[in-house]
């Protein structure tokens, strides 16, 4: 794996999901993971070996969620609870990745689960001339997994990082990353990452 055509995409690093006031911060059901992997990524991050693209995939919504028309599931949870509004608190990157921030590169946009559609990450990634895609980040079934599939289809090398990212509970983590994942993916941890890339 090239670094100068990989990028790492950081999928929802926000604080309605990971910080403990986050009002989404329950469909993560142990705090010890959501603990383990902010400490995973910034441990990545810190590292000069690191030498990749990084680029932040946040979601955001405007004061009326306008954009979701008859929203289920974690939409409608996300339109109830008032998460990930534009400017606001709980949008914003958690406060460990915030030292990173110059080097983040930030592609905003996202309404939905997956990072590539409604944003100018493909635009972004051809422009770089990524062709290896390392995922990070939440929920492991949900904006992971939409993501990883789409662009898999788009004819990206995916890599799912399986000690940075957060599912809703313990067997969902473990079950994706055994039998979902690996389908379309390579599925490795950040220290392997590291050994991989040239």
């Amino acid at each position: 794996m090239n670094s100068q055509d990989t990028a790492l995409l950081l999928i929802g690093f926000q604080n309605d999901y990971f910080a403990s006031t986050g009002t989404l911060r329950d469909m993560i059901e142990d705090p010890d993971q959501t603990a383990e992997v902010i400490a995973n990524i910034v441990n990545l991050l810190q590292l000069e070996a690191l030498s990749v693209l990084m680029i932040a995939a946040p979601i955001f919504f405007t004061e009326d969620y306008e954009e979701l028309v008859e929203p289920i599931g974690i939409l409608k949870k996300i339109k109830e609870v008032r998460a990930f509004q534009q400017r606001s608190s709980g949008s914003a990157m958690i406060d460990q990745l915030q030292p990173f921030r110059d080097r983040i590169l930030e592609v905003p946009g996202r309404r939905g689960f997956n990072a590539f559609i409604d944003t100018q990450l493909h635009q972004v990634c051809q422009r770089q001339g990524i062709k290896n895609l390392v995922l990070t980040g939440a929920i492991a079934s949900i904006c992971v997994d939409s993501t990883g599939r789409y662009v898999q289809e788009q004819g990206y090398r995916v890599t799912i990082l399986s000690d940075c990212i957060a599912a809703r509970t313990s067997f969902e983590h473990q079950f994706y990353c055994d039998n979902i994942f690996t389908t379309y993916a390579d599925v490795i941890t950040s220290h392997e990452l590291l050994k991989k890339l040239t």
